[in-house]
């Protein structure tokens, strides 16, 4: 009972203009459905105006909003990662002038903390707002693992950039049929990370820690088995927390080994620590410290300190020339908008998150004489992973059926000063493989 009041409240809000198009909802706004609706209602069969659709029908009255929700990690350790991806939606909605189908667009925005935790929350008050059309999010698979299933089961289809290997995965869980990324799959960075241990640095012995998340664990270990798989040895396979602050015990168990590289894909915090106290640890001196790609961020220079300087990691490669060919004109807009240079590494697949979204809905979408708007749910997602052949600021985006739709290219990077102020993607770090 208390649940239909606060959809209602949340309703008139919307369409009564109490929220401006393009504003966004904060976490406090939404707070209080969350706390009284512990799950989504089951999507079913409907029709509404001209369109019938086996999963529901979004009805939107004249002049009121397109409404589009995203959920980012925008606080703490790894807030890069996620405000240079909601900056990506931003500018890719701009490029369509900000309205879709003739309404204009409105964004929903929550943080979800880069966890489980937070993109389970972030899901649940996406899914109680009214005529929600999508959503675009997260760039942590954690928080996507738990969200997607949430959204989904409120007929939500989410567009992540997320890079565990599991999301799309061939094997993956019903629960996961309405989410899509635009990214691609640490499967194959983890394969190419593989391939340059072995191959560029000559390397025999290799070491990882993770932090338990999906993102961590995943890439970790397709690295390690490809590893094998060219004959090199893993001699330790670590996990840490993302809390920890001493990973002593963990870096002295791993030098006892004397791998020539030590792997380490974990968040912010954690990978500080280990770039920090391994200098610590003597028998590491001749052991290569690799790192993952989200830490090409000004917050890992903060923490880590002089110990960043000289750390590589592996990414994906954000050259213009291997980019699409709008993305030089992105980074001028990017600079315009927000008085920077991104400061991460996946605004160009949030960008093109949200503008294959905004067309997608355009070719679903149904309007009648007196100017409501109808979209089907499965509609949209059908056509969403119909995507094939767009030509994408990240690249080509090509979508299969279990919505891996970004490519790949490999790439390292190399800190080359530990002054924040110097963080600037291509120059600090600068890409050192391959040379051109």
């Amino acid at each position: 009972m208390r649940t239909s009041v606060i959809t209602a409240w949340t309703r008139s809000l919307i369409t009564a203009g109490t929220i401006e198009p393009r504003h966004r909802i904060s976490s406090s706004i939404l707070a209080g459905a969350v706390l009284l609706c512990s799950s989504t209602a089951l999507v079913h069969a409907e029709t509404k105006g001209p369109v019938t659709d086996e999963i529901g029908v979004i009805e939107i009255a004249k002049g009121a909003p397109i409404t589009i929700g995203h959920y980012w990690v925008i606080s703490g350790a790894d807030a890069s990662l996620g405000i240079d991806s909601q900056r990506g939606v931003e500018l890719g909605f701009d490029s369509v002038n900000n309205t879709i189908a003739g309404h204009p667009l409105q964004l929903l925005l929550e943080d979800e903390g880069c966890s489980a935790e937070g993109g389970q929350l972030a899901a649940t008050k996406l899914a109680v707002v009214p005529n929600i059309v999508g959503a675009i999010g997260s760039v942590c698979s954690s928080g996507i693992t738990a969200a997607a299933p949430i959204l989904w089961k409120a007929g939500i289809v989410d567009i992540g950039t997320g890079s565990a290997p599991s999301l799309t995965a061939p094997d993956r869980k019903p629960e996961y049929e309405g989410f899509m990324r635009t990214i691609y799959s640490d499967a194959d960075q983890g394969f190419n990370d593989a391939e340059w241990f072995r191959k560029e640095l000559k390397c025999n012995s290799l070491a990882t820690i993770h932090d338990g998340s999906p993102y961590a664990s995943q890439l970790a270990k397709v690295a390690a088995n490809h590893f094998k798989d060219l004959g090199g040895a893993v001699v330790a396979e670590e996990a840490v927390a993302p809390t920890d602050v001493d990973m002593r015990p963990v870096l002295t168990r791993i030098a006892v080994k004397k791998p020539c590289v030590l792997y380490f894909p974990v968040f912010v915090a954690a990978a500080a620590q280990i770039a920090r106290q391994s200098l610590e640890i003597g028998d590491l001196k001749n052991t290569q410290l690799i790192a993952g790609s989200v830490v090409m961020a000004p917050g890992f220079l903060e923490a880590a300190g002089d110990a960043a300087k000289g750390l590589r990691l592996t990414a994906i490669n954000l050259s213009p020339e291997v980019m699409g060919k709008d993305y030089p004109a992105f980074l001028e807009k990017y600079k315009a908008k927000y008085g920077e240079n991104p400061i991460n590494a996946y605004h160009a697949q949030a960008y093109d998150a949200a503008v294959i979204l905004a067309r997608a809905i355009e070719k679903v979408a149904k309007t009648d004489d007196q100017g409501t708007t109808y979209i089907g749910r499965k509609a949209l997602r059908d056509e969403l992973f119909s995507t094939k052949g767009y030509d994408g600021l990240s690249g080509p985006i090509n979508c299969n059926p279990h919505g891996q739709c970004g490519g790949f290219n490999f790439a390292v990077y190399q800190y080359v000063d530990s002054d924040p102020a110097t963080f600037k993607v291509g120059g600090n770090p600068i890409k050192i493989f391959p040379k051109k």
